[in-house]
């Protein structure tokens, strides 16, 4: 004889809720993921020119998880003759994994140079290319309406596990003039670099030599000249990269 359970509806209730506890004892179980944090300075450097030396760094830090981060970038120039900063950039984005090597981030960007101060919005891709080319492609727009992009790229060639050569560049482009800013439509500037380095101490501390050339071009080129700057410049630079 077959048998039929009948199941009452204070029966019912208890079992769904029963069955609503376990599941959530059971998500309450699974361990959140591991909140990652670092802070490295890549660029801390001592620039000598036919002009006048500066202080430069690139400083680059974040806090989350591997889907999502809270990053900060910073990048500046200090010329000591005469005592002032010739570029002082400030990054905070959110960023998001959007493939195994690539994510995506929005977020803001102020610039606190000499003179005028300017505030932008952010977004990028940040990620490995192909053959493992470090990129960092940005969009920006800023508070008064001007766009324009920035591609940086890096490589890092290991000659041997601790002595590591890597080239760099950074192109700027503009879509329209800010003439406060010193900033030209068109290609406005283009910054490259090779450093040779030396861990240390593993990849926490790694002094290193090199040089760095920066050219201006069109309207930004133009803007240089009137304020008596030079539109290119070589510098060689002595510094160390510092990853905590």
């Amino acid at each position: 004889m077959k048998r039929i359970m009948v199941l009452r509806p204070g029966t019912a209730f208890l079992s769904a809720l029963s069955a609503l506890l376990a599941l959530s004892a059971h998500a309450w179980a699974q361990e959140p993921p591991p909140l990652l944090y670092g802070l490295q300075f890549e660029e801390l450097e001592y620039r000598l020119g036919s002009g006048s030396d500066q202080l430069a760094w690139n400083a680059d830090g974040f806090v989350g998880s591997d889907t999502w981060k809270l990053r900060w970038q910073s990048e500046a120039e200090y010329a000591l003759d005469p005592d002032s900063f010739e570029r002082l950039e400030n990054q905070v984005v959110v960023q998001r994994m959007a493939t195994d090597f690539f994510d995506i981030k929005a977020g803001a960007r102020i610039d606190t140079p000499e003179g005028h101060n300017r505030a932008y919005g952010v977004v990028g891709l940040h990620g490995l290319a192909p053959q493992w080319f470090e990129v960092d492609a940005d969009a920006f727009l800023s508070e008064k309406g001007d766009a324009s992009a920035r591609l940086d790229l890096e490589y890092e060639f290991l000659i041997t596990n601790r002595v590591i050569l890597t080239p760099s560049a950074e192109i700027n482009v503009a879509f329209s003039d800010d003439a406060d800013m010193r900033v030209g439509s068109g290609l406005s500037t283009i910054e490259l670099g090779a450093r040779l380095s030396y861990d240390l101490i593993d990849r926490t501390v790694a002094p290193y030599i090199g040089v760095a050339y920066e050219r201006s071009f069109a309207r930004t080129a133009d803007f240089r000249r009137a304020d008596g700057e030079d539109t290119d410049e070589v510098f060689l630079v002595l510094g160390v990269g510092l990853l905590f």
